[in-house]
């Protein structure tokens, strides 16, 4: 049967040419074209769409309007993209007309874009998550504006983290903004990127620190369309990451041998001078750094072997204790699972429980383990209790011959 469909498409941070080939595919195939005139180019909506295509500035619908133009298209089977700026992901308002969509006879999809923080950063050609210096990315916005905040989702919680930060729609409220990222710990020579209409014709990047933001956006007038990045990450060096070192090997690399070593003994000596911080009595610091001055080299030796016991035994647990969760289907989009085969569900680990004496009887029969439960069995107790001695030196045989765990027995 044919039917309309809508997609609810990202069509990037502003530039024509960084909407992706899919979202570019659905507006020339579209039959009506909702797009957000304020927020994405024109020529995003031009260089794709037919001309016999009718195109719908968002700005002006409400969201019952847009559930009309939806309401059209199931009844006369037309195609609709609803362009959104950014990825619809985002602070987009896109779940509501998701949701208001899968309920009509329609096929509905939502087609990601290229957000604006990623395109910030690459214009000023910097990546956001630096080994050692920044390895998470918050991304959210200053409560107080239209839509409220959850509670426990303020800006100076978040920024107790310390690492990289992107936020959206706080450019009215900057001084705000400065003293929730005081508050939550950043100092004021915190770098912070300013990206305004960033991939538009008229992009303006400003480099600034905490203590001069407030300043700089008074000075350039900012307070639309902007976005911040703050954090060490922008300007920090940080170490070499370990994806490309010829030491580090994965499923379609092997290490090389020599490089392995030296990335295992640079990692061991980091180790050694960054020690756990603890608070240490004034006499005892000297003694403490004399020790570890001596106790280096065989400190590096000891961290190097037990850096290849943990690969080894990572990749024997990875083997043997795999499994695949069963992922929940929402009963909205069953069909889209109907014909892929359901995954067998992961062996459960064997509860500790309390058992008859048959069942015991039988499952020892049967796995030829010489678990002892007769103490849990008498009690009723779920909790596995020791007996009080050894019964016999033939029980102590028998314990030794315990046959090795099947690999999905095995536990840490």
């Amino acid at each position: 049967m044919v039917t309309g469909r809508i997609s609810f498409i990202g069509a990037g941070p502003g530039a024509a040419d960084l909407i992706t080939v899919r979202g570019a595919k659905r507006i020339a195939e579209a039959d009506i074209v909702v797009w957000a005139a304020s927020l994405v180019t024109p020529e995003c909506v031009q260089e794709h769409a037919r001309s016999d295509a009718e195109l719908v500035d968002s700005s002006r619908l409400t969201h019952e309007h847009a559930v009309e133009i939806y309401r059209r298209a199931e009844r006369d089977k037309l195609n609709v993209a609803r362009v959104h700026s950014g990825d619809p992901s985002l602070w987009g308002a896109v779940q509501e007309q998701y949701d208001a969509a899968v309920r009509m006879n329609v096929e509905v999809e939502i087609v990601p874009g290229v957000p604006a923080f990623s395109a910030a950063a690459a214009a000023i050609g910097r990546e956001l998550t630096v080994p050692e210096v920044a390895q998470s990315l918050v991304l959210t916005r200053l409560e107080g504006g239209k839509t409220p905040m959850p509670d426990g989702e303020k800006v100076r919680e978040f920024a107790k983290h310390g690492t990289t930060m992107a936020l959206f729609l706080s450019a009215a409220r900057t001084g705000q903004l400065v003293e929730e990222l005081r508050a939550g710990g950043y100092p004021d020579d915190t770098p912070v990127l300013v990206a305004y209409k960033v991939t538009w014709p008229d992009e303006l990047l400003v480099r600034s620190t905490l203590g001069e933001l407030e300043a700089d956006c008074k000075k350039h007038k900012l307070w639309r369309h902007t976005l911040f990045i703050i954090g060490k990450g922008l300007t920090a060096g940080g170490t070499r990451s370990h994806l490309y070192h010829a030491g580090h090997f994965h499923t379609y690399r092997k290490a090389d041998k020599e490089a392995r070593r030296a990335l295992r003994a640079e990692r061991s000596v980091r180790r050694v001078e960054k020690p756990r911080e603890q608070p240490e009595e004034p006499d005892s610091a000297k003694i403490k750094e004399s020790e570890a001055a001596k106790l280096r080299e065989s400190d590096a030796a000891w961290w190097a072997v037990r850096d290849w016991q943990e690969t080894a035994r990572g990749a024997a647990r990875f083997g043997a204790n795999r499994s695949i969760p069963i992922p929940q289907v929402d009963e909205s989009q069953s069909q889209l699972f109907a014909e892929e085969p359901a995954d067998p569900e992961p062996v459960a680990p064997q509860q500790e429980s309390a058992p008859s004496s048959t069942t015991t009887a039988q499952a020892t029969a049967t796995t030829g383990t010489t678990r002892k439960s007769t103490g849990a069995a008498k009690s009723g107790s779920t909790k596995r209790k020791a007996p009080a001695k050894p019964n016999t030196a033939k029980n102590k045989q028998s314990a030794k011959r315990k046959p090795a765990a099947k690999p999905d027995e095995q536990s840490e």
